[in-house]
């Protein structure tokens, strides 16, 4: 969320198209008449100069229980052929597992993972087993 913060959403002109509230245990607030950047809410925005490129801006955890249905009301309106996903997401640079010791590693680093549809050159390397994808990105 910091990420698309600093770097996306100030690079272009984006509008905020959709919001949805979230809540389980790890939301901090209840109030859905003020939405701040740091409520736990999810917001849509849509590039101004290309309508057909979307973003979806999550800042607060989705349970994992939450998580199916989530993705099927985010996904659910759109349509599918020719959609193409990408995801951004972080975890901890102790999380990573590799042969060099992660004291050596340039940090922050990007990696990829794609699906077998995805024919295009992906923009660094690939996530090495048996690095894992876990929570909403995974799902």
């Amino acid at each position: 969320a910091a990420f698309l913060s600093s770097f996306i959403l100030d690079s272009v002109c984006w509008e905020v198209i959709g919001v949805v509230k979230l809540w389980n245990e790890w939301c901090r607030t209840s109030s859905t008449t003020n939405v701040l950047p740091t409520d736990s809410f999810c917001l849509f925005y849509r590039l101004i100069s290309d309508p057909t490129v979307l973003l979806c801006q999550c800042s607060c955890y989705v349970a994992e229980d939450q998580q199916f249905q989530w993705l099927e009301k985010v996904f659910g309106s759109m349509q599918k052929k020719g959609l193409q996903v990408t995801i951004l997401s972080t975890c901890p640079v102790a999380d990573y597992k590799t042969q060099e010791s992660t004291l050596t590693l340039v940090s922050p680093f990007l990696k990829a993972l794609k699906t077998k549809e995805f024919q295009e050159q992906v923009c660094c390397p690939l996530l090495e087993q048996p690095n894992i994808v876990r929570d909403l990105p995974a799902a």
